[in-house]
């Protein structure tokens, strides 16, 4: 399974901006480092994903990507702008649509087009929101399909973007840790969502309609894992242990 992790000040040793991904992929699946410089297009271009094509964007960022081999998409990178991003696997209550944008296309897409880590954010969502994404997430597998959620970062913040379906949620970071380790972990403190939330939420019967919204217990497929034993927790539970003095090597 994944993990991802990103530590801010006051929480590294040297006040940087530290992050963290461990990729989990089928086996035998390839993946390697790839570089891909910036360019312009013309207006009208397009760009094949894995699956669909999309109208490029006129201007496109240097990337060094994390990439499995057979897929146009990555799972963790960084742009010229000092942006990263990493998704993880989500199983949710939202059913699985035809083919359309994977998780991974969506991490090269915000780096290759947000120069800040909010910028990138915006990307994601806008595409999300516009295409969906959908497709077999292994290479000859139709079966082995996820949603996604992400930790990106900069310099100056982080964000946790989770979906479900075409839905989404939003979470600013600005300083100490944040983790996040194959479930939705968005609970009722959240900085942006899509349009009509808990509206739509209310009408599939995730949500009483009273109340807090808590996003992680309304799409979270099976329930929030709560358990203080989970990955998710335990990643959180050694942050906290070295707080104040994170480096590279913790």
């Amino acid at each position: 399974m994944c993990d991802t992790f990103v530590a801010m000040t006051p929480a590294t040793a040297d006040g940087a901006v530290i992050f963290a991904k461990n990729s989990d992929r089928p086996q035998n699946e390839g993946q390697s480092i790839c570089r891909y410089p910036g360019s312009n297009h013309g207006l009208g271009a397009k760009v094949r994903c894995t699956y669909i094509e999309i109208p490029q964007a006129e201007v496109t960022f240097e990337v060094l990507l994390s990439q499995p081999d057979w897929m146009w998409g990555a799972e963790m990178g960084t742009n010229e702008h000092g942006v990263v991003i990493g998704n993880e696997a989500v199983w949710t209550r939202e059913d699985f649509g035809p083919q359309a944008l994977l998780g991974m296309d969506l991490v090269r897409l915000g780096l290759e087009r947000g120069t800040t880590a909010v910028a990138a954010l915006n990307v994601i969502t806008g595409l999300l929101e516009r295409h969906g994404q959908g497709g077999a997430c292994a290479e000859g597998d139709a079966s082995f399909s996820y949603h996604n959620s992400f930790l990106v970062a900069d310099a100056q913040a982080a964000w946790v973007l989770e979906t479900a379906g075409q839905c989404w949620a939003a979470e600013k970071v600005t300083s100490g840790t944040r983790n996040i380790s194959n479930g939705l972990s968005i609970r009722t403190d959240f900085d942006l969502a899509s349009a009509n939330l808990v509206e739509y939420a209310t009408r599939k019967d995730y949500h009483s309609g009273s109340g807090a919204f808590d996003f992680a217990a309304a799409f979270s497929l099976g329930g929030v894992d709560e358990s203080p034993f989970s990955r998710h927790a335990s990643g959180r539970r050694l942050l906290s242990e070295h707080d104040g003095r994170i480096s590279p090597e913790t």
